[in-house]
């Protein structure tokens, strides 16, 4: 699955539904990060979250799969053997069983602008190094949240982003990219709207 000195992004999420947005930000962070693989860690739920109506995990993992298509993309429903929904612990245990490989974590720059409201939010900036790619509406509010101002020393420009994968943690980036106005939230929305 994975090989000592391999550069590998981490996206993960409830991917309920996945689409093309996700495989657009993951061939973006490929190639902009020089990354050998990226993992989607379709996780079981969000702990922020009601996660009474998620689909079961096993299919969010096949639908994940066909919209991924790409050797490089790795979808799983692995939670590094945590048996927890934290982010921060799925870190821990991914760090721990494969010493020799450079992981980045990979979010949506929604996601940075709410990241405090995560369980151990900074340890995850200890961890590894956090790759944010740009969403519509949220470039400057990721910019200026809590998270990014706890860590602005540690900001790497994005004309740096080929070496993230090898910098010591704390270091992040954000990453410009093809914007997508997609979103899971205005996917099943749609759905519900159809029915």
């Amino acid at each position: 699955m994975a090989a000592s000195g391999m550069r590998i992004g981490l996206l993960g999420g409830s991917f309920d539904p996945a689409h093309e947005a996700h495989r657009e930000i993951s061939l973006a962070a490929l190639k902009r990060l020089g990354l050998d693989k990226i993992w989607w860690l379709v996780t079981a739920g969000n702990p922020l979250k009601d996660v009474s109506e998620l689909p079961p995990l096993s299919d969010r993992v096949l639908a994940a799969h066909d919209i991924a298509n790409h050797p490089r993309i790795v979808v799983t429903g692995f939670d590094g053997g945590t048996g927890t929904p934290y982010t921060a612990d799925l870190l821990a245990a991914f760090v721990q069983r494969f010493p020799g490989v450079d992981f980045v974590w990979l979010m949506g720059a929604d996601k940075l602008a709410t990241v405090h409201l995560w369980k151990a939010w900074p340890e995850i900036f200890q961890l590894v190094p956090i790759a944010v790619l740009d969403r519509p509406g949220y470039r400057l509010r990721a910019r200026a949240s809590k998270a990014a101002h706890r860590f602005a020393g540690a900001y790497v420009d994005e004309t740096n982003a080929a070496g993230l994968a090898r910098l010591r943690p704390p270091a992040w980036t954000i990453l410009t990219h093809r914007l997508s106005g997609l979103s899971s939230t205005a996917l099943r929305e749609s759905v519900l709207e159809s029915d």
